[in-house]
């Protein structure tokens, strides 16, 4: 598919001018539009700019209220409890994260949730968040039951969402091991991805409506739809059995819904943090040192025939970002033309 390349800079610039159309803050339009921007340069396009036209249409529904406050419910040395009240997920998890890298540094470790937030994005932002400021996490989070598109093991009918998790690690060096997956196959927004560029998707991933294994992503637009596999293949029960528990746990302690939600429940994202203050346990040192030891041993592993180097959990993002930093995001028009369509209806110069 041909792409073209943008800037950074310029791509961010046009997401925040989209959304100061449909009235949101400047402030918050940036926040937001820096979020998605990152996301497509560290290589997760899914859960880049193309999100922009979803979260417009929510403003448009209600499901989404720019300018909405975080608001703390409950507060306890060792735990926090927070409402997003809808707002764009950009901007409470970066303030929830902040809240709750805060309260680690003198409880030592902080269980928190917030619920009724706008979709959050990309997991491994906000354990990065943490990391760099020298704590560890581990974030989850589920769709309030609005959205289930993972089959069981062995099972036809979709029960689950995708249910992504991830966890953040400071390391030595500064760059910390990112670890963000979805507990399915792969992601739904992957699957939109690959439909825009016409193209089949690997073996494993999703099948279709009478539970036949396929490679056609459209499987899942159908009536009645596909669904997405367990990550796992033949083990598929170990990707399901996490998402099933992180799916209770997110909802069910935020005080979110688990599948199937009722009729009319807005779509939103109850998200689980827990923060570690490293020093607060074995001492900071003795975490950055076990670290720094074990990520050498795993490097020092002979590489198979073909690859030049073992990468470790945000190793290629981070290549991945340093390329389109210096020549350009590769965007297709199919990924674009929603926004520009999105522009065309605000009025808004278009890329």
């Amino acid at each position: 598919m041909p792409t073209e390349t943008y800037r950074a800079a310029d791509l961010q610039a046009f997401v925040s001018r989209l959304f100061v159309a449909k009235g949101v803050t400047a402030a918050e339009a940036d926040r937001v539009a820096e979020s998605l921007v990152e996301s497509n340069l560290v290589g997760h396009d899914s859960h880049g700019v193309y999100l922009a036209r979803w979260y417009a249409s929510q403003i448009d529904t209600g499901e989404l209220q720019p300018g909405a406050p975080l608001t703390v419910l409950r507060q306890l040395p060792g735990m926090l409890a927070c409402d997003g009240g809808l707002g764009f997920g950009q901007v409470q998890c970066r303030e929830f994260v902040e809240r709750c890298v805060a309260q680690a540094r003198t409880a030592g470790a902080v269980c928190a949730t917030l619920r009724r937030s706008g979709h959050i994005g990309r997991l491994g932002e906000w354990v990065e968040q943490a990391a760099r400021a020298g704590f560890a996490s581990l974030i989850a989070v589920n769709d309030n039951g609005a959205i289930y598109t993972v089959a069981p093991p062995d099972g036809i009918d979709r029960r689950l969402s995708t249910n992504p998790i991830g966890v953040g690690i400071p390391t030595p060096d500064g760059e910390p091991i990112v670890l963000d997956m979805s507990t399915s196959a792969v992601a739904n927004g992957k699957l939109k991805i690959a439909r825009l560029a016409g193209r089949q998707v690997p073996p494993g991933w999703i099948q279709d409506a009478e539970g036949n294994p396929t490679c056609d992503p459209q499987v899942m637009l159908a009536n009645p739809p596909g669904a997405l596999r367990p990550f796992g293949g033949d083990q598929a029960y170990k990707g399901f059995g996490l998402g099933l528990v992180f799916d209770i746990l997110a909802a069910g302690l935020a005080g979110g819904c688990c599948p199937p939600a009722a009729p009319g429940t807005v779509e939103c994202n109850n998200v689980l943090l827990i923060v570690w203050n490293p020093e607060a346990f074995g001492g900071a040192e003795h975490f950055l040192g076990e670290a720094g030891k074990l990520m050498d041993w795993v490097r020092s592993a002979r590489p198979r025939a073909g690859c030049d180097r073992i990468q470790l959990p945000g190793d290629r993002s981070r290549t991945t970002r340093a390329e389109r930093l210096a020549g350009g995001i590769p965007l297709s028009d199919e990924y674009l033309r929603p926004l520009r369509e999105l522009a065309g209806e605000l009025q808004v110069p278009a890329l």
